[in-house]
């Protein structure tokens, strides 16, 4: 139980230091062409190995670029973190698009569609329930 707690306590300031870093510790221009946020960073359970999920507003081409430009930085994350967060070893970073958050707009927008398409054939809703983005 203690272990998990530390698992995650790591995996929170991961988050955060790498959500500073992302605003302006990481110089390259690839990674300011898209708007990129952290959304869940995973760690395993032996402190080595983490995932960081990113999500990046944009173009499919801003989308890549930014990621080359992450992917580049990673020694870069790698050793912040070990200075910012002074642990023993420091995890080995590997960025990860989260495409999460687009495939929930693309649902949302079918849902929207397929309640105007209902609207307009005069055809009753499922209790009245409307969408909203």
């Amino acid at each position: 139980m203690a272990q998990s707690r530390r698992v995650e306590r790591v995996a929170s300031l991961i988050r955060r230091e790498v959500s500073e870093l992302l605003i302006g510790g990481i110089k390259d221009e690839r990674v300011s062409q898209g708007m990129v946020s952290v959304t869940t960073v995973e760690v395993a359970g032996d402190l080595q190995h983490c995932k960081i999920f990113v999500s990046i507003f944009g173009g499919e081409d801003d989308r890549s670029q930014a990621m080359a430009g992450l992917r580049s930085a990673s020694a870069y994350v790698k050793g912040e973190l070990g200075r910012r967060l002074k642990m023993r070893r420091t995890p080995e970073v590997v960025f990860v698009l989260d495409r999460g958050l687009e495939h929930g707009t693309t649902v949302l927008s079918l849902l929207n569609k397929l309640e105007s398409e209902r609207e307009q054939k005069g055809e009753p809703g499922e209790g009245g329930l409307a969408f909203s983005d």
